[in-house]
């Protein structure tokens, strides 16, 4: 019995022993991130983005009841979701000083002493940046300028060292459509992009040559097939008040009177002064166009309502976790504004409210989801993540504009912006496109993180919008900083070949930038659901990565 009790109770311990269930494998950190993931909800974002398009703030304009309740309302969600105060002095807020402009201009234009009046909305849309109370331009000779480029690695200048100070330059909007010579009816890839739009396209870009050669004025053609939008936007974008950044002398990016000009009166404009619109237009194709004055003189006479405004960039952050690493940041950036209220227009209150609900109630939805997401990880990642909701983006991108110009964090160890502009609410995509796809090493991130979620990555389709220099992004890329913007695919799961650029087109055409742009009963949140899920992991990746994203040569900006 002594001898067979042991061997007993060592075979009981043994049998126990191999019994014993193995420890569960720590999950690795792909699976962490996965999990995370699950944390975005698209009930919640919708809820979000109700809530921000709501009546009750009032379109989001800046300076107005609007932004109160708006920063107000982001601020205690950056609280609820344990940001800490983005801003190094303690708040959730970077004063962002506007002044905001209301102009009521009169112009007309001459030949031999008769003058031709334009309306001011109809027919034009002119205003003025500079705070002062009065502009008036007096016989200013009218040049008309091509399509405003000047381009050395092109060999392209449509000045070509005229003196055009005091003067007003007319412009055509978009890149010169250069003709390939082997595909006559196809754009030349080597000049400008091709059909994607480059930066010399972009209307600001044309008004800051216009600045820098002295002129008086500058008006652009508003075409709405080159434009990609109505002229209805112009009127709702740039009719009523405009702000800029307050400062104690004029931005260099605009002559003292920017603006556009309705294209059937750019038309009536070049025949009175004995001109063919679409004649000179096709001269302007050409690298030997030289700036050709019109024989007429504009006159404009423009009072201003002026007044400064303190405004607001809302910005929560999540400190990094690695010592040698938590001083560089991962930006994510939307913009929470939109335009106000219009009591001019018709019928009911609510519809006079711009409420913004794609544009952009959905970006600040997604980046709200996204640091739900971050609040999920165990662990925070090695850099630090950064959330900055703009101010006046739809004035400029102002916000973006004063953060990159006075960052809270420096720009020298900002490794990415990731914005979010809208948001693909339709339903679910085989794939994602990419704006200034091919510009930095950031692209590898993106394509990594959709191939694990079973999609493609593709540049994107609509190039020609120009879509890269139209969003807070470009202020960040302009400033040194890769960036990540996505657009909406137009490759739907379960949907006709038709379907997405058919809803792209809708929005344009009736929602962007009125008051239509209103929560909508049949939208599905799966596809938002999914982007946001990708920009998560994607910024995850670059906060925990060893090296930042890095420009690639050939992209036009790079770390200064």
């Amino acid at each position: 019995m002594k001898l067979i009790l042991p061997t007993a109770l060592l075979a009981l311990c043994v049998s126990n022993v191999q019994a014993a269930p193995k420890a569960a494998k720590p999950p690795t950190q792909a699976q962490v991130v996965e999990a995370a993931s699950k944390k975005i909800d698209g009930a919640t974002l919708l809820e979000q983005i109700a809530t921000l398009a709501s009546d009750e703030f009032e379109g989001r304009a800046p300076g107005t009841h609007g932004e109160a309740v708006t920063i107000d309302y982001l601020q205690q969600q950056f609280k609820q979701l344990g940001l800490e105060a983005g801003n190094p002095d303690g708040g959730y807020l970077q004063a962002v000083p506007l002044v905001g402009i209301s102009s009521h201009p009169t112009l007309s234009y001459t030949k031999d002493g008769q003058a031709t009046p334009l309306t001011f909305g109809d027919d034009y849309v002119a205003w003025t940046a500079r705070p002062e109370q009065k502009i008036d331009i007096a016989d200013s000779e009218l040049v008309f300028v091509g399509y405003g480029v000047q381009a050395a690695e092109f060999k392209w200048d449509d000045y070509k060292g005229a003196d055009l100070k005091g003067k007003t330059l007319v412009m055509l909007i978009n890149d010169p459509p250069v003709p390939d010579p082997k595909h006559p009816k196809l754009l030349d890839p080597a000049m400008f992009g091709g059909n994607a739009m480059s930066w010399y396209g972009r209307w600001n870009y044309k008004f800051e040559m216009a600045a820098r050669m002295g002129a008086a004025a500058a008006l652009i053609v508003h075409e709405p097939k080159a434009a990609g939008y109505p002229y209805e936007v112009v009127v709702n974008s740039w009719g009523r008040e405009n702000f800029a950044i307050d400062s104690s002398a004029p931005g260099p990016e605009l002559p003292a009177v920017p603006g556009w000009l309705q294209q059937d009166r750019a038309r009536d404009m070049f025949k009175a002064g004995g001109f063919d619109f679409d004649t000179l237009k096709k001269q302007a194709l050409s690298r030997d166009f030289h700036p050709v004055p019109l024989g007429l003189k504009l006159n404009v006479a423009m009072p201003n309502a002026v007044r400064q405004l303190a405004s607001h960039n809302v910005v929560g952050k999540i400190a990094g976790s690695d010592p040698q690493l938590k001083d560089e940041v991962v930006v994510y950036s939307a913009h929470w504004d939109h335009f106000g209220i219009d009591e001019a227009l018709p019928g009911p209150r609510t519809q006079q409210i711009f409420h913004g609900a794609l544009d952009n109630a959905s970006g600040v939805a997604a980046l709200l989801q996204i640091a739900r997401a971050y609040q999920a990880l165990p662990t925070a990642p090695k850099r630090s993540i950064l959330f900055v909701l703009t101010t006046a983006e739809e004035r400029g991108l102002l916000g973006a504009q004063y953060y990159a110009r006075n960052p809270l964090y420096p720009l020298a160890k900002t490794v990415l912006n990731i914005n979010v502009d809208g948001l693909n609410l339709w339903g679910r995509t085989r794939d994602v496109e990419l704006s200034g796809m091919g510009k930095s090493s950031a692209d590898e991130i993106v394509a990594a993180v959709a191939a694990r979620q079973g999609r493609a990555v593709r540049p994107d389709s609509n190039v020609d919008y120009g879509s890269y220099y139209r969003g807070d992004q470009f202020e960040f890329a302009r400033a040194g900083v890769p960036v990540i913007y996505l657009r909406s695919s137009t490759n739907y799961i379960g949907k006709p070949a038709s379907y997405g650029k058919e809803k792209v087109l809708n929005y344009t055409a009736h929602q962007y930038h009125t008051v239509n742009d209103v929560v909508q009963p049949k939208w599905d949140t799966s596809g938002a659901v999914e982007d946001i899920a990708l920009l998560f992991q994607a910024g995850y990746h670059a906060a925990q990565a060893k090296d930042a994203p890095k420009w690639n040569p050939a992209a036009e900006f790079q770390r200064r």
